[in-house]
């Protein structure tokens, strides 16, 4: 033990007992991190060139279209972070430490290598140590381990190298004690415990771009690259007819604005942000905006056990009483032997659940809810039949014995490992009768043990033995004894889990359980839920110790559950998924998933039960701990990435149509059919809005029946170029005939004027085209977007009041339009619609 002197020394040479927090990004640093995009750098000099030549109109539209965006990516980060922040505990938890001969409580904060820490049942452990007492003790190490039950500790030494939940001899941070008592010497604090290893393992870990950024990086960087070359070929021929330097300019400077969907990235920010917030209210805070497209194009799901795909709650399963196994549902305590064994087995017992806190070892305090669930109080039962007398639980006899008077009788009960008790046993209890026990009686118990285990189960025996007089036990008293039965229980799976599983495998996602539990109980949970099929199908961490990177990746193939593997192991196995052209997302809860999440594509961590170092490493925290939520999170995903591929095509093939109709101008030598205003008009806004509503399309569920889009594949398919190139072709042919009646009744203004007219009517009719690859005239799709409606009728309300208020002529650069020749706009542009949709029909 330490004095406070040697202790202060030791805070001063080690440290305080904390993880290193990250340096978080300022929130001007998350703005400015919004113009890095290849895109927006491009518009950003195009937008200071426009402003130098005297064309202010251009370069305030598009500055004012990539703040938006920006604004929209940095709120949606904060909120995330903010969110993310309340699910913290603020309660600084607190140890209780022998300084100068004194037990004393401090913040665990001030625990320092050398302190001598006292523990007992429902503590937390503050720091890392090497027991130097223990009486009964257990600790709960799920958060370091994977394994959800408590793990005995002693005081013999552990081989060295052995796994950290084979360490019995020493305790480690973040675990807590659920029986007995202990005191431990701290050997490590902060970032040098177990707990800070992998924090520190964090940091080394790269986080990966999902499918949809590296499309749209790739897409936005070859498309502004070709629309570039293609404006500075325009630029020189107008140049070379005659045209002054500056207006050709200003006008390839529009035509680029025009041309580049600039407004792309902000819908793209602003359809995420939508799909966070339908998230949000289904139980998942999205940290990383294109999380939610990432989730939807996962193919291999790597989920941790205990907590996420089962409760981390042990549960009774089976009574095996009378000779015959009862499941826990249909307990009968009308039968005296199926009452007997839940009264004794609340009465050999320690732990407490008062109030609905349970304190005590998971295995015990399963016995007293299985109890509750029956109507059957421990508290009362421990009144009626208080104990006299006890031997505490050790590892070493792995039994417990306690004394009680019960009807009148004096009883020792005594619970502990079956094959330990089937030695002590000189009788058994059948019906009201106990009669001799014979061999046959010990095989029909091992058999049935056997099978418990091969389950998953853990089991507990429990017998008792009739004595004459109280007296305080002693171990020989725990011989004779009278066999009752048996106790099997287990942490079951997640009601969801098996459903969730089987929607995982209807849509091509492949579920791989990872855990550091035991192999036979992680693959009875397995099988349960439908990830295991064949036990050949599970193996264990140190198989793939020391396989090579190359060796791994042909072995995870034909492995579905993975036991008593370290943080490490969780690792390579998520990134040989990756090198094999995967798109990974890895759930979990624990200290030790932290790393993985970080790895995978998609990190998605629980927000009750999870770590705060899991959530920090995750893309997606789910606020109630509900594995089916992240199914609902794929089928968002999948959605919203086909909302926005709808989004591009409405922009692309609109921008193709008035470039076509620009180049055939050019290449036929007629006027310049549009003004750069009449672009930029178009951009801002009868393009954005109908491009936003595309991005809110109400969800289908048959996304959930396609497999998953490969991680290489493109946006742009040689079937959805197709689409635009013909979509973008009608429209085109659409405004030049418009361009052409014009021409031919009243010259180039009024051309340019009807032109303008069609192409930006067109363009909000076409949003009606861009619902869905299908025809959806005259289906019940064609009007279920509220939110595209609404878009087409502003936007032709916009473009009505411009072609027809005299005050805006000047402005935008039109002239007036009669009945005939306004009517004759509409037409044109609705044609878009039967013959679009009629192509549709024939490419379907």
């Amino acid at each position: 033990m330490l004095t406070s002197k040697q202790a202060k020394i030791n805070q001063e040479k080690y440290g305080y007992n904390e993880l290193a927090e990250g340096k978080k990004k300022s929130t001007a640093r998350i703005f400015l991190e919004q113009f890095e995009d290849f895109l927006v750098i491009i518009l950003i000099i195009a937008a200071i060139v426009s402003g130098f030549l005297g064309d202010a109109e251009s370069s305030v539209v598009i500055f004012v279209v990539i703040t938006i965006n920006a604004i929209l990516g940095t709120v949606q980060t904060v909120k995330a972070e903010q969110s993310l922040k309340s699910l913290k505990q603020l309660s600084a938890p607190e140890a209780k430490v022998i300084r100068d001969g004194v037990m004393i409580q401090i913040p665990s904060r001030e625990v320092t290598v050398g302190d001598e820490v006292v523990l007992e049942a429902g503590d937390c452990v503050p720091a890392d140590g090497r027991l130097l007492d223990v009486a009964s003790l257990k600790a709960d190490e799920s958060a370091l381990t994977g394994e959800s039950l408590s793990v005995e500790k002693s005081l013999e030494e552990a081989p060295a190298g052995a796994a950290l939940g084979d360490q019995t001899n020493r305790v480690f941070s973040g675990s807590f004690v659920t029986y007995g008592r202990g005191t431990f010497e701290v050997t490590a604090i902060g970032m040098d415990t177990e707990v800070g290893k992998i924090a520190r393992l964090l940091k080394t870990t790269s986080e990966k771009k999902t499918p949809l950024q590296m499309n749209l990086d790739d897409f936005g960087k070859k498309l502004s690259i070709i629309i570039l070359v293609f404006c500075g070929i325009l630029f020189a021929v107008n140049v070379l007819r005659g045209g002054s330097v500056a207006d050709a300019f200003l006008f390839a400077v529009a035509l680029a604005v025009a041309a580049i969907p600039e407004a792309l990235s902000s819908i793209v920010t602003i359809v995420l942000s939508f799909g966070t917030q339908k998230m949000a209210k289904e139980h998942a805070i999205i940290r990383k905006l294109q999380a939610v497209e990432g989730l939807g194009s996962v193919s291999i799901i790597c989920s941790d056990k205990t907590g996420t795909l089962t409760q981390n709650k042990m549960t009774v399963e089976d009574y095996y009483v009378d000779g015959r196994r009862i499941p826990a549902g249909d307990i009968d305590l009308s039968v005296c032997n199926e009452e007997k064994l839940l009264i004794f087995s609340m009465l050999c017992n320690d732990s407490v659940n008062a109030d609905g806190q349970e304190i005590g070892d998971p295995t015990e305090t399963a016995l007293i809810n299985v109890g509750s669930r029956l109507g059957a109080d421990a508290g009362e039962i421990r009144k009626r039949f208080p104990r006299q007398s006890e031997i505490p639980f050790d590892s070493d006899r792995k039994l417990m014995s306690t004394q009680h008077r019960i009807d009148g009788t004096e009883l020792i009960i005594v619970k502990g490992a079956v094959d330990v008790l089937l030695g002590r046993m000189s009788g058994i209890r059948t019906g009201e009768t106990v009669r001799e026990i014979t061999e046959d009686d010990r095989l029909e118990i091992e058999r049935q043990n056997m099978e418990f285990s091969r389950d998953g189960l853990r089991v507990l025996a429990f017998a008792y033995k009739e004595i004459e007089r109280a007296r305080d036990l002693t171990l020989e008293e725990e011989d004779g004894l009278v066999f009752l039965g048996l106790i099997s229980m287990m942490d079951p799976p997640r009601e969801e889990s098996k459903s969730a599983v089987s929607e995982c495998k209807a849509a091509g996602i492949k579920p791989i359980m990872i855990t550091g539990d035991h192999k036979v109980t992680a693959a009875a949970i397995a099988r349960k839920i439908g990830i295991l099929r064949d036990d050949s199908e599970a193996c264990e961490g140190a198989v793939i110790e020391d396989m090579s990177d190359k060796e791994l990746q042909e072995f995870v193939e034909k492995i579905s559950v993975y036991a008593r593997v370290s943080p490490e192991h969780k690792i390579r196995i998520v990134r040989a998924w990756q090198e094999k052209g995967n798109i990974v997302a890895m759930t979990g809860d624990g200290v030790n998933d932290a790393p993985a999440l970080k790895q995978a594509d998609i990190g998605v961590a629980m927000g009750i039960t999870g770590s705060e170092v899991s959530k920090d490493a995750a893309s997606m925290v789910l606020t109630d701990d509900n594995f089916a939520t992240i199914i609902k999170a794929v089928e968002n995903g999948r959605n919203i990435y086909q909302n926005i591929k709808n989004s591009i095509q409405f922009l692309l093939s609109g921008n193709f149509g008035a470039i076509l109709a620009v180049l055939y101008a050019s290449v036929a030598g007629l006027p310049v059919p549009f003004a750069p205003v009449h672009l930029l008009f178009i951009n801002l806004l009868t393009d954005s809005l109908p491009a936003i509503a595309l991005g809110l399309e109400p969800h289908t569920k048959n996304v959930m029946q396609e497999k998953p889009r490969p991680m290489d594949e493109s946006i742009l398919t040689r079937k959805y170029l197709l689409s635009i190139g013909t979509e973008g072709f009608c429209i085109g042919i659409m405004t030049m005939a418009a361009f052409y009646i014009g021409y031919a009744s009243g010259g180039s203004a009024l051309a340019s004027t009807m032109a303008f007219g069609t192409l930006c009517t067109s363009r909000l009719v076409h949003g009606f085209n861009c619902k869905s690859a299908r025809p959806v005239l005259f289906t019940d799709r064609f009007f279920n977007n509220i939110y595209l409606i609404g878009a087409f009728v502003i936007g032709l309300l916009l473009i009505t009041g411009v072609l027809m208020v005299p005050g805006l002529h000047g402005i935008f650069k039109v002239v007036t339009l009669d009945l005939g020749q306004l009517l004759t706009v509409y037409g044109l542009a609705l044609l878009n619609l039967p013959v679009i949709q009629w192509m549709k029909k024939i490419r379907s």
